[in-house]
């Protein structure tokens, strides 16, 4: 079988998404690639948003004899907990290949979290529920008329939408080190939260784990890269070094939390690879910290969220550190890793004057702290499910349409006024009903 991962070339115009806007080494489609590889498909990633392909010339790309295509709801693993949560980019690529004859399949949080309402609002053949890089192996596998059989797969059955088990998580363990070619690297400028220097060379991504232990009320991550997992040392090693024999000079781990290993961190120290992480800084000893900056760390963001325990235990972080604590240690931190930020969002229990004391202090001592952030109650958090439950069919209109109406100020990397879901998948919608 030959099977087409389609990165679209991403735009966010009237979109809530606070995510980074360059382009990402697509992770979930280096991992699927290689499996669909092993099992003796042929696949190529089609990766629109780094080579800058219209949709025109992403069907060009895939030409009429694909089998199989896959598109992504999100730029990038780093972003499937914060994806834009309107479906305008997928419907645009999908319309542009509706006259080619291969199954279309979505993978994503959209078809995670909302599975059905993807299935027919993309009018694809099918949507993976969960992780989807060993579930692709398992559709590429398996005859069309026996997809009922596979688990973690929503598709078109005779008459009606057949949906067969829940989010599926993947074994990290099976996972190979991805290599991903010179050439194309080469093109991948970015150097995601570095701020320390300027770019020295192509910049990566890639993971040491997936999931994570907590449960913070405003992640959603209930549907995917949920339950923590690490990869194998051997493995990341080997992947780390191909990205630096490839001209990568720079990684930045997607970790949902990156937790202190000293194996790892010892591993690094030898290598001088710069890279950044995101991570807790309640969970790092003074000891890690300096391993950390030992080991090549230039960007730590971390996660304060409140500066009062009132707030923490409303968004359910476990954090056992006081206040004053996690500065000393935001602070110390800043000792061994050029660039450090602590990250607030809005409780409702932080007053604005305590919370920009807090800033100044910090920034005096060379820790930068981002003004406090809107939430955004996801689909598939427990701040979405307190509020509404379950996700149904509506579930993303209805969470744009909360925090629209909410707010009136977001994140400084925002539209002014982002605009409602229904009217931003508007167009792609009746341009998908054209003939």
């Amino acid at each position: 079988m030959r099977v087409a991962l389609v990165n679209p070339n991403w735009s966010f115009a009237g979109s809530i998404y606070f995510g980074c806007r360059e382009p990402h080494l697509p992770l979930e489609f280096g991992y699927a690639k290689a499996l669909l590889e092993q099992a003796g498909h042929v696949a190529d990633i089609v990766d629109a948003q780094l080579l800058d392909l219209d949709e025109k010339a992403i069907v060009r790309r895939i030409g009429t004899d694909a089998d199989m295509i896959v598109v992504t709801t999100a730029p990038s693993y780093l972003f499937w907990r914060c994806p834009p949560p309107e479906l305008t980019v997928p419907m645009r690529v999908l319309n542009a290949m509706r006259d080619l004859p291969a199954d279309k399949v979505v993978v994503g949080p959209h078809g995670s979290t909302t599975p059905e309402a993807t299935l027919r609002k993309l009018q694809v053949s099918a949507v993976v529920i969960g992780e989807c890089e060993q579930i692709l192996g398992r559709i590429a596998d398996t005859p069309r008329d026996k997809w009922s059989t596979i688990d973690g797969l929503c598709h078109r059955g005779r008459g009606s939408i057949v949906s067969r088990g829940g989010p599926q998580a993947a074994d990290m363990a099976q996972l190979p080190a991805l290599a991903w070619p010179a050439s194309y690297l080469q093109r991948h400028h970015h150097h995601h939260h570095r701020f320390d220097a300027a770019p020295d060379g192509p910049g990566a991504e890639m993971e040491v784990s997936r999931g994570c232990p907590y449960h913070c009320t405003f992640c959603a991550k209930e549907n995917f890269r949920d339950t923590y997992r690490r990869r194998p040392l051997p493995v990341i090693l080997e992947e780390l070094d191909g990205l630096r024999a490839a001209g990568a000079r720079y990684v930045y781990f997607i970790d949902e939390i990156f937790l202190p290993w000293r194996e790892l961190l010892e591993a690094f120290v030898d290598r001088g690879f710069a890279f950044g992480i995101q991570t807790r800084i309640d969970l790092w000893s003074l000891e890690m910290l300096e391993l950390l900056g030992r080991a090549g760390c230039v960007s730590i963001e971390a996660g304060i969220e409140s500066l009062s325990p009132e707030g923490r235990e409303r968004l359910a972080k476990r954090c056992k550190l006081s206040t004053d604590e996690l500065t000393e240690r935001l602070i110390f931190a800043k000792r061994y890793v050029p660039f450090v930020q602590a990250n607030l969002i809005e409780a409702g229990t932080d007053s604005v004057s305590e919370v920009e004391r807090w800033r100044d202090e910090l920034r005096r001592r060379g820790v930068w702290a981002n003004a406090p952030v809107p939430l955004f109650p996801y689909p598939g958090s427990p701040d979405y499910t307190r509020l509404w439950g379950t996700p149904d069919d509506s579930a993303w209109e209805r969470a744009v349409d909360y925090y629209l109406d909410r707010h009136v100020s977001f994140s400084d990397i925002q539209e002014a006024r982002p605009r409602r879901l229904r009217d931003l998948e508007k167009t792609s919608v009746a341009a998908r009903s054209r003939p």
